[in-house]
Formats: structure tokens, C-alpha cells, sequence
């Protein structure tokens, strides 16, 4: 039995390391330092044209290095984004299953386009039928405050 947990044990370690470095690089991403950082390195490079006389290799240098940044954060951001995305389905699973939601609704991201968009359409039309009958009660309910004193004369 402790084997098989120390293989799982290393198993899990690559997965834990990749899902801690793409969380913090995509926190690090969005702070205004790294905006100011990538803004300054394309500042040095434009500066820098001049005395390199526009050449290919000066455009290649910017067109290389942004295409290798973008091409890896596409993939640190959107293993982040999946995490916290399932993170927050969890949460909403959990909100449905003990509160007075309908436990129907769990699982419904696993549905397609379509059927979300029916289910979408349904849950509309039911919130305005519910609003409707809202508002009718409150209408009878003015409507017998005043009757009220009318019947007692």
C-alpha cells in the first residue's frame, strides 16, 4: 500500500508544479508591473530601430519574442482558467444541492450549446411567469386594502 502511494505520491508532483507556476505567472501576468515591463521592452525596441537600421533581424527579434510569450501564457492562463472555472462549478453544485435551487441543474455545463441555450430560454420564461404572478398578487392585495374600507361603511 505505501508503493502504490508514493507512485501516486510522484505521479501527482508534476501536476502540482505545472498548476502552481501556471497560476502564478498568470497572476504575475495581469499586475500593471508586467504591463509596464512588456510596454518598455517594445519602447527599447522601437528606440533601438534606428541603430540597427530597420533591419529583418531587428523586426525578427520582436516578432520572435512576442510570438514565444503569447504562444506559452495562452497555455499557463487557460490551465488557470480551468481550474478556477471548475473551482467555481464546484462551489455552484454545492450552492444548488443544499439550497432551494432545483438539484436538476447540476451538471448542466457538461450539456451542449443548444440545450443550454433551450434551458436558458426556459429558465427566462419561468422567471417572468414567476414575476407576473408577483405582481398580480401585489395588484389584488392594493385592490382589497382599499375595498377594505369601503365595507366597513
Amino acid at each position: 500500500m505505501g508503493a502504490n502511494k508514493r507512485v501516486e505520491d510522484t505521479r501527482r508532483e508534476p501536476a502540482k508544479f505545472f498548476s502552481a507556476f501556471a497560476n502564478r505567472t498568470a497572476q504575475a501576468a495581469g499586475r500593471a508591473s508586467t504591463f509596464a515591463l512588456a510596454a518598455a521592452v517594445v519602447i527599447v525596441w522601437a528606440v533601438s530601430g534606428p541603430i540597427f537600421g530597420f533591419s529583418d533581424t531587428w523586426q525578427l527579434v520582436i516578432n520572435t519574442g512576442t510570438t514565444i510569450v503569447t504562444f506559452l501564457m495562452v497555455f499557463l492562463i487557460q490551465n488557470s482558467q480551468n481550474r478556477d472555472s471548475a473551482a467555481i462549478q464546484v462551489k455552484l453544485d454545492e450552492l444548488i444541492r443544499v439550497g432551494s435551487a432545483r438539484n436538476s441543474l447540476v451538471g448542466i455545463e457538461h450539456l451542449t450549446d443548444d440545450e443550454l441555450e433551450d434551458l436558458r430560454k426556459r429558465c427566462e420564461s419561468r422567471a417572468k411567469a414567476e414575476k407576473a404572478g408577483r405582481d398580480n398578487v401585489k395588484g389584488a392585495g392594493r385592490k382589497g386594502r382599499r375595498a377594505i374600507p369601503r365595507a366597513a361603511d
